[in-house]
């Protein structure tokens, strides 16, 4: 690598104002020698259809789980998108990237009949095809930070994966990727002012990004009267319940090869004990069960540039309305695609790499198709 690309996600700022990633020049070009990883799930549509959604999620959070355990912990940006995630990484990791993302397409058929499709695509044939790859980092708290992308570049990315194009192709069946830390015990959060609402905003080629600019700043500003800018999981944390409702799928991801009902009894154990910890409010050694819950809400990932904007918000009728006829005018003058879905809840799938610490990490997404379904009616 060059000297000026190692470390190069070290060097990027980290802004605690999410409105000011508006604009552009927040951003910063990643090194053309990277690569850029993308994963999504096959009719996704369908398998919500199925309410299958929470599975979905679950497979889109284990990309970056699993990119997460094979660096070893290395900071590197990432972003989830509901039915699949996007990253990059420098040329060095390509290789680890390829393993996992392989094991991930056997580990998905084989565990969940879900079909997923991965790619690894070059920081420099994005360029070369006339998009670009910038990244910004938003720290939600002061436990962990997001990574940001704009410039087109994930959006191209995607489409030549849907296309066949850059495959990793799937490893053998008996193939387990690293998926330590990734967890799905909290129940859904339900709205308490309006609606949950998940919205997806991309801009058209005919928008320069001084117009999408103009577009986020204006609907990040009408979401600001919202409690707490639309944030869904309670500021205290989302609600906790025992058996956890995602009993299945954790025992699913982590028994690794081994039983499923031995490992759904064991952590039907373990959640008892969680459960009754945090219903007690106790400290135990190190670990505060209510300093947890709090930094579950501050760390959640509930909007995020991607490529356009993208947010899960706790919304009334009144501000939905609002938003909806900026779109609807900045669509009309062929600025912007977009789609929204609305629903009562939001959910949430988890990375922790140690509860004592408070850099765990918490995709937010609307529990009945959330951003897969705002993507297809905005396709639609």
């Amino acid at each position: 690598m060059k000297t000026a690309d190692i470390g190069f996600y070290d060097r990027v700022p980290i802004t605690r104002d999410f409105r000011a990633l508006s604009d552009p020049a927040h951003f910063t070009p990643v090194p053309d020698d990277w690569i850029v990883g993308v994963a999504d799930i096959v009719d996704s549509t369908g398998e919500i259809a199925r309410g299958r959604y929470k599975t979905v999620n679950t497979v889109g959070a284990a990309v970056i789980s699993a990119m997460i355990n094979g660096l070893n912990g290395q900071d590197f940006p990432y972003v989830f998108g509901g039915d699949g995630a996007g990253f990059a990484i420098p040329l060095k990791d390509a290789s680890t990237a390829r393993s996992a993302m392989a094991a991930l397409r056997s580990w998905a058929a084989s565990e969940f009949d879900i079909a997923l499709r991965a790619a690894l695509v070059p920081v420099s044939e994005i360029r070369a095809a006339g998009r670009d790859l910038r990244v910004a980092r938003y720290a939600p708290s002061t436990g962990v930070d997001y990574a940001m992308f704009t410039g087109g570049g994930l959006a191209w990315a995607e489409a030549q994966m849907k296309a066949g194009q850059y495959e990793v192709f799937p490893a053998g069946p008996d193939a387990l990727p690293d998926l330590t830390g990734l967890s799905c015990r909290w129940s859904n959060s339900p709205a308490r002012h309006g609606q949950i609402v998940s919205l997806v905003i991309q801009p058209t080629p005919q928008a320069t990004e001084q117009d999408f600019a103009d577009l986020a700043q204006s609907v990040l500003s009408a979401a600001e009267v919202l409690d707490r800018s639309g944030h869904p999981v309670p500021a205290g944390g989302p609600p906790i319940n025992w058996p956890p409702p995602g009993l299945a799928l954790d025992a699913h991801v982590s028994r690794a090869g081994h039983s499923l009902g031995l490992q759904k009894a064991k952590l039907l154990v373990q959640n008892l004990f969680i459960w009754l910890l945090f219903k007690s409010g106790k400290r135990l050694g190190s670990f505060e069960p209510e300093h947890y819950k709090q930094m579950v809400s501050h760390n959640a990932d509930f909007r995020k540039f991607d490529d356009g904007l993208k947010m899960t918000l706790d919304c009334d009728t009144a501000t939905l309305s609002q938003i909806t006829q900026m779109l609807e005018g900045a669509h009309a003058r062929g600025k912007i695609r977009y789609g929204l879905h609305a629903q009562q809840e939001a959910m949430m799938t988890c990375f922790v790499p140690a509860a004592t610490r408070d850099d765990h990490v918490h995709f937010v997404d609307g529990a009945s198709g959330g951003y897969a379904q705002a993507a297809a009616a905005m396709r639609a």
